[in-house]
């Protein structure tokens, strides 16, 4: 190893060679805030260099992690004594922008925010949104296929990728930077690395897909009294607002109690009494026309009952200040220490069944247990938020097991959008297919049969 770390230095240079406590000192994600516990970061400044060390590691059989911004959720970017940490930290550059084919070409380092205002500053929008968006990485983004708030409006990550760069475990550069929408030549190989989760390959660079701006921005906060009238203003305001609406962000009063009255961090612009609250949100470009339809389609909605109130933010504060109840993760942290936390997607019309039978079957097992949920409703994905007063392995494998046991049935994922790491491994094969994790172990073996690209992530054992 020091002999390898000897020859590292050389094509990074020495103060890009981190060891030592400059290693056990940075975290390995953002919510366990657990030190890092490799034998080195390495941090290349190109794909070049990047690729150079790779074909060192790869003639040493030296395991490596990729590391972007480490707002991941499921410990896949967990780092073991006698692995490499490869971190993206010097490719930031923002390389082009291109306002007429509405393309941004940029490093894999590059914080999410940093590309979102770059593409502001030429009038176009970059699409993605998430909580994490100062911190995580667009290659990180691009490794879990990220969601976010606006996936009913623009899609996943993937959708948003026109072109990528990835170096290959052996250190090959596989370089597929189209800024073309439409290209059909042969197969998709960016989708191969697009949510494989620095298992396949680590991307450097990417072309993203760019938007016209939405400069008019119209937020509500609305109680619903049912599940069913949840889904009924979810297709209401879907028909009403045809492509401007964004976000449907519903919260289930256990985490909008939570977050206002009964912790007091948030004033509560509707009293919390109702099941479910909806943040509904729609982005258009005539201020008039746009600002007039959102207000009159709410209005349509409360004299049919689908909701029984609403708070229309008037000002950006306002809007930031409903956005804060959604996203306050940093609450639900300290309200439910030790905090298990979840990310599932099933059909929406099960949703409510669900919950009330997770909820129920939680409290059979640890009386005090406590399920707050919010969610994605309107591309069928839920956080949920549990405590039952441990979080040991023991006691998290049973309360995954009532987690993930019963989507088998309903046909929904372990995993909508934080990917599958090590947490989520051995829950696989409750969302694929004998067949899918076959073919996954083939793709494995063919692009990194030594297994040296974040090893004993996603899939649960390696053949070959």
């Amino acid at each position: 190893m020091d002999a390898l770390l000897t020859d590292i230095e050389a094509l990074v240079g020495a103060g890009n060679v981190l060891t030592g406590e400059d290693v056990s000192r940075r975290p390995v994600d953002w919510l366990s805030g657990a030190s890092c516990r490799g034998r080195a970061i390495v941090r290349p400044a190109s794909t070049e260099e990047l690729a150079a060390v790779m074909r060192l590691c790869h003639a040493a059989r030296q395991p490596v992690v990729a590391h972007g911004g480490l707002t991941g959720l499921v410990h896949g970017a967990d780092v073991e004594p006698d692995e490499l940490a490869i971190s993206l930290e010097r490719l930031t550059a923002i390389e082009h922008i291109d306002p007429i084919g509405a393309t941004l070409t940029v490093q894999a380092g590059a914080p999410l925010q940093a590309v979102q205002e770059a593409a502001e500053a030429v009038g176009l929008q970059f699409a993605l949104d998430l909580g994490a968006r100062g911190s995580c990485t667009i290659g990180g983004n691009i490794a879990t296929n990220a969601g976010g708030v606006r996936v009913i409006r623009y899609g996943m990550m993937r959708q948003q990728v026109l072109g990528l760069e990835a170096v290959l475990a052996d250190g090959s550069v596989v370089s597929s930077m189209s800024r073309m929408l439409k290209n059909n030549a042969g197969f998709d190989l960016k989708q191969l690395f697009i949510g494989s989760e620095g298992t396949l390959g680590i991307v450097t660079r990417a072309v993203l897909r760019l938007h016209p701006a939405t400069p008019d921005v119209q937020t509500a906060l609305v109680a619903c009294d049912s599940f069913k009238a949840l889904t009924g203003l979810l297709a209401r305001m879907g028909n009403a607002l045809g492509g401007s609406l964004a976000a449907f962000e519903v919260m289930w009063q256990s985490h909008y109690r939570l977050l206002t009255t009964e912790s007091g961090r948030h004033t509560p612009p509707i009293a919390p009494e109702a099941p479910f609250f909806v943040i509904v949100e729609s982005l258009g470009q005539d201020s008039h026309h746009h600002t007039r339809l959102f207000s009159e389609s709410l209005e349509a909605a409360l004299e049919d009952e689908l909701i029984s109130d609403a708070v229309i933010a008037h000002s950006a504060i306002q809007r930031q200040g409903i956005w804060a109840i959604r996203e306050d993760i940093e609450g639900l942290i300290a309200a439910l220490t030790p905090l298990l936390t979840f990310d599932v997607s099933l059909p929406i019309h099960e949703m409510a069944d669900y919950i009330v039978a997770l909820e129920a079957a939680l409290i059979r097992e640890w009386p005090a247990a406590r399920l707050v949920t919010f969610g994605h409703l309107g591309d069928g994905n839920l956080h949920l938020s549990i405590s039952v007063g441990s979080a040991d392995p023991e006691t998290r494998r049973a309360v995954e097991q009532c987690v993930y046991t019963p989507l088998a049935a309903l046909g929904g994922s372990v995993s909508a959008e934080h990917g599958i790491g090590l947490e989520k491994r051995d829950y696989l094969a409750l969302s694929r297919t004998p067949e899918e994790i076959a073919l996954m172990h083939t793709l494995k073996q063919a692009l990194d049969p030594h297994h040296l690209l974040n090893r004993h992530k996603v899939l649960a054992h390696y053949s070959g």
